[in-house]
């Protein structure tokens, strides 16, 4: 039986969630009335707002029906989750939107980048009374420090995918197999996160061991991309003079960086997976 919680609404997180919303819905409306853009990063500005904001008000509404106590997944996980990422996704945004669009007469835009580190502040506060309420840490996947890579692993892939252009890696094998690399760890990033959500990691063999293998694999492709994409993409190819915002080699430095920092994470990842196996067969031994 369905019935109406207006408590989920009044209480802090429910507040916080409120305010979410509105800041966003303010984001993607100030930007939508300054016009189209075909840039990458315009695109990517626009889905973080939308998607932040459809969500929130999803969660919202879930919350208030007492439909998600009905849902056959870790609802707290899930809700966790998505705080942390939402609050990385904006964080990322108000440093590229005022970066690459705004100027000193664009009043639309500087109000859309200020509204925007407000959504990074609102969802930023979500993830610290999520995980700092009175009754404890959750203790779902995606809201342990494991989980938390995982989703730092699948939005910097989506911060390299933004950033890739085709003519980038045609005809260059390497840079393919970079691009393949990019796109196998994602997915199986994304399969890890959906399994673990849907809690169907009950298998014939042990799910905790398969993700430490494929952290491994994951950190060691991922080393290989480290140095073949900037051998191959800067060889011979130096920074045009005339090159100005958007600029196509910009996206190549975007996509080293975003590179190396995702093979820190994800050896961070195997590191970290692997000393909590040796914990858990010590404590048996004991």
């Amino acid at each position: 039986m369905i019935h109406l919680n207006l408590w989920s609404l009044t209480q802090p997180v429910g507040i916080i969630r409120i305010l979410a919303a509105i800041l966003t819905c303010m984001c993607f409306s100030l930007v939508a009335t300054v016009g189209y853009s075909s840039s990458p990063y315009w695109a990517w500005c626009m889905f973080t707002w939308v998607f932040c904001f459809f969500f929130t008000l999803l969660i919202l509404i879930l919350e208030f029906t007492t439909v998600s106590a009905k849902l056959p997944f870790a609802w707290d996980d899930s809700t966790a989750a998505f705080a942390i990422l939402s609050s990385l996704m904006c964080l990322a945004t108000s440093i590229i939107y005022p970066t690459f669009f705004t100027c000193n007469t664009c009043h639309r835009e500087i109000g859309a980048s200020v509204m925007s580190w407000l959504c990074f502040g609102v969802y930023a506060g979500e993830v610290a009374l999520t995980r700092l309420r009175p009754s404890g840490q959750n203790s779902g996947f995606l809201s342990t420090l494991p989980g938390i890579m995982k989703i730092l692993e699948t939005f910097l892939a989506c911060l390299i995918f933004m950033s890739l252009e085709r003519q980038q890696y045609v005809g260059s094998p390497g840079l393919q197999w970079c691009v393949a690399v990019y796109s196998l760890c994602f997915i199986f990033c994304i399969i890890i996160i959906l399994l673990t959500i849907g809690q169907l990691t009950s298998i014939p063999f042990s799910f905790d061991k398969l993700v430490i293998v494929y952290n491994i694999l994951a950190a060691v492709m991922y080393s290989t991309a480290m140095v073949i994409w900037p051998l191959y993409s800067f060889s011979n190819n130096k920074r045009p003079n005339n090159c100005g915002h958007l600029c196509p080699w910009d996206k190549l430095v975007m996509v080293t960086f975003m590179t190396i920092f995702n093979f820190i994470v994800y050896t961070l990842d195997s590191v970290y997976s692997i000393h909590l196996v040796f914990e858990t067969l010590a404590s048996q031994i004991q």
